[in-house]
């Protein structure tokens, strides 16, 4: 029982062994489809604890053992939590060796009565987590090498939990935002009606994610909501940071709305013109809160539709698709504009740290995907058949005429010219191994 995972990573062994104690890398490392939630990371490899949080109110408490505790060849942890530890064992060996000065192999054994099937899928996605995340931080590290402060809106969000860890693992600092009394040195309280003055003082950049879900029924009082949301309270910020000294770079989210509902089979790039529709108003005038009063360095980073398996469309498609009712919508001939969450907070990463990054960039993968061809990857993935097609009446009785129009049946061939521009590149460029490695399975095998 138990399992051995094993793999080489290109990264010297002793950045390797320093990313799995820096904050942020429990984060990194846990998959999404799983049912725990993170309640503490482990403050330190060699005598911490982590604590994760199951349904039912169970609590898994991960303790490292001081006395296998070998820096940069290994570390240890034990369940130690009850009742779990009267029913069943797990210790999880983490080695590390040197393959060459630039590449380690990374062993992962867990000693436990789970057998391996099991487990297989959540060391495949740590394995290929751990990878792709020391490559960011290489070519981002060469990009901009010293250690940067960068303050988040939205930090706990879909897209901000991931990019805080993401930044922390690289050796950054992120001050989070909120909206409460702020809990230690790391966040600070935002007033998004009237931000302090002083809000930015030691940041060399601001990203700013927070604002309504644009998701819901159209209604007056949803769309009022989702302009009130970003308009001002982005104005206001970048007042604030415009006025700090130095400026610092500011990136506030966007999103692919700005080029209307339905521009056929025109490819759109950034330097295309504005569409039709509530949402596209509402980006032109969110991007124009964002840069009027900033001075400095400003980007707008166009989403398109995040697939991740902690939310968003994906978490509620899931279920639909895992018990064979999923399909395609329309007729599934519509464009979608799609990103991973990992290679979506790798171009906010770019943005932070690549100073070439200037204006509105297209925050989608480079292999666009027809509705139906997106429909066909996600059943691969859950290994059902899409059988069952959503007519088009389905979306407009949940969101309405408007909000299906410009959300579930819009068509948007979105190309990300500027990252390609810039040689950026992308982790899972094709949207069925995005799928598989979201929700557990092989992203090499189709």
């Amino acid at each position: 029982m138990g399992i051995t995972h094993s793999s080489i990573v290109p990264a010297p062994i002793d950045e390797v062994f320093a990313w799995h104690g820096r904050p942020g890398a429990f984060t990194r490392l846990a998959p999404p489809w799983g049912p725990p939630s993170l309640v503490q990371e482990a403050d330190s490899l060699e005598d911490g604890t982590a604590i994760l949080a199951f349904p039912g109110g169970l609590k898994w408490e991960a303790k490292h053992q001081a006395s296998r505790f070998h820096p940069p060849n290994q570390f240890v942890d034990k369940l130690d939590s009850w009742p779990l530890r009267t029913i069943m064992t797990w210790t999880h060996h983490h080695g590390f060796s040197e393959v060459d000065p630039g590449s380690t192999r990374v062993t992962d054994t867990v000693n436990t009565p789970v057998p391996a099937a099991l487990l297989r899928s959540m060391f495949r996605y740590r394995h290929r987590q751990l990878a792709d995340d020391l490559a960011t931080h290489a070519w981002a590290k060469s990009l901009r090498g010293a250690p940067l402060t960068v303050a988040i809106t939205g930090s706990s969000g879909l897209v901000g939990a991931p990019l805080s860890a993401l930044l922390t693992t690289g050796g950054h600092r992120v001050i989070k935002l909120v909206r409460r009394d702020p809990q230690g040195p790391d966040e600070r309280r935002w007033d998004p009606d009237n931000p302090a003055a002083d809000l930015f003082d030691g940041v060399d950049a601001v990203v700013h994610l927070a604002g309504e879900s644009i998701a819901g029924r159209f209604t007056d009082a949803h769309k009022k909501a989702v302009r009130e949301s970003r308009i001002e309270p982005t104005a206001a910020l970048a007042r604030v940071a415009a006025a700090s000294d130095p400026a610092p770079a500011f990136i506030s989210a966007s999103a692919v709305g700005f080029y209307g509902y339905d521009r056929g089979d025109e490819v759109l790039d950034e330097n295309s013109s504005r569409g039709d529709g509530f949402l596209a108003d509402v980006v032109v005038d969110w991007e124009a809160a964002a840069t009027a009063a900033h001075g400095g360095r400003t980007v707008q980073v166009r989403t398109g539709i995040v697939q991740a398996a902690a939310g968003g469309t994906l978490r509620l498609m899931r279920p639909l698709f895992t018990v064979g009712l999923g399909g395609r919508l329309g007729d599934g001939q519509q464009w979608l504009p799609w990103i991973g969450i990992d290679d979506l907070i790798d171009i906010y990463y770019r943005a932070i740290v690549d100073e070439r990054v200037v204006g509105p960039i297209n925050a989608v993968a480079p292999n666009a995907v027809r509705n139906d061809e997106y429909t066909a990857a996600l059943a691969s993935a859950v290994h059902r058949p899409a059988i069952v097609p959503v007519p088009s009446l389905g979306p407009q009785l949940i969101l309405g005429s408007q909000g299906a129009r410009e959300l579930a049946l819009a068509s948007q061939h979105v190309v990300p010219a500027r990252l390609a521009d810039l040689g950026h590149r992308f982790r899972m460029p094709d949207v069925g191994e995005t799928l598989r490695h979201q929700l557990g399975g092989d992203p090499d095998k189709a």
